[in-house]
């Protein structure tokens, strides 16, 4: 824990720091800075000619890793933005010489252990869940004021909950008895909705729709394939790109948007010569994910549905 509180532990840190495959002289950017462990071991290893850029939208993560890498605060810049955002930077910046492209996709055990937040149902809690806190769309606007079809969607798609429809249904029905306000009585109006056979076994019957609802209010699908793309574009040769995702709609993403920078043509399968000039910018270096390791497993329970996968630039 940093002197700031802000506490998370780093998944597959090792590996991620493998991946990319650090060099002197080149700029790396860590779009999900957290607390600054990922940032660290980075740091450590790049020579005084090259370059940290950490993002993070949370400012209590900004200031916990600013604290954290302060040894190394003349080659680190933190930028308080959403990682969308990259390919701006990349520009403003200037960075010509991009080594490495690093996210973490996860929420931070901070956001899920600091109750005020609203991240979690098993704390009490206003509704919030925002990882910017100056977001004007919080968790309360998406419960009690999205529509019954709206709902049924986000928790169906994000939160792949089979029981979408009745959870929707019993929001709706709830709220207009009063505002739904606290995470808990979220929790409770989720957990009435689901057939009691289908809570004996299996994750707590809230965490699906919070999952869906987090993924709303932070529009946390929509920040994936941008900064693959302007990585694939911006990345110097042998520079990689590692994302480290916890659920299977960002790994789909992930993999399907490191395929199609990989597979580039859009020619017909059956045509014998390329003629769209389509070429590929970057190469999988992981064919199947890298998972986190046993002894990981033991030590951090929250890692087990992390799925890193890496690519290299052209």
């Amino acid at each position: 824990m940093s002197d700031t509180g802000f506490s998370h532990v780093s998944v597959l840190l090792f590996e991620c720091i493998e991946a990319l495959n650090i060099r002197d002289g080149y700029t790396y950017i860590d779009c999900t800075a957290g607390g600054g462990g990922h940032s660290l071991e980075i740091a450590k290893r790049m020579g005084k000619n090259s370059r940290l850029i950490c993002f993070d939208r949370d400012k209590s993560a900004i200031a916990a890793a600013t604290d954290r890498l302060k040894d190394y605060l003349d080659r680190v810049t933190f930028v308080n933005e959403n990682f969308t955002s990259l390919e701006r930077i990349i520009k403003d910046f200037n960075i010509t010489n991009l080594g490495g492209v690093l996210a973490d996709l996860g929420c931070s055990s901070h956001q899920f252990d600091t109750p005020e937040r609203g991240f979690s149902y098993m704390h009490d809690a206003p509704l919030d869940m925002r990882m910017d806190t100056d977001a004007p769309l919080s968790a309360y606007e998406v419960v009690n004021k999205y529509s019954e079809a709206e709902l049924k969607r986000i928790i169906f798609e994000y939160g792949e909950e089979r029981f979408a429809p009745r959870i929707a249904s019993a929001i709706c029905k709830r709220r207009e008895i009063k505002p739904i306000e606290t995470t808990l009585e979220l929790s409770e109006v989720i957990k009435s909705a689901i057939p009691s056979i289908s809570r004996i076994d299996g994750p707590h019957p809230a965490k699906r729709t919070f999952q869906a609802i987090r993924i709303e209010v932070n529009g946390e699908l929509d920040a994936i394939k941008p900064i693959i793309d302007a990585s694939a574009a911006s990345l110097t040769k042998g520079g990689r790109i590692a994302i480290i995702s916890f659920h299977s709609l960002e790994d789909r993403i992930v993999k399907l948007g490191f395929r199609a920078h990989a597979n580039a043509c859009t020619c017909p399968k059956d045509f014998p010569i390329c003629v769209c000039g389509k070429k590929p910018t970057l190469k999988e270096i992981t064919k199947k994910p890298i998972l986190p390791s046993n002894e990981e497993l033991e030590q951090n329970h929250r890692s087990r549905s992390a799925k890193l996968r890496i690519a290299e630039k052209i």
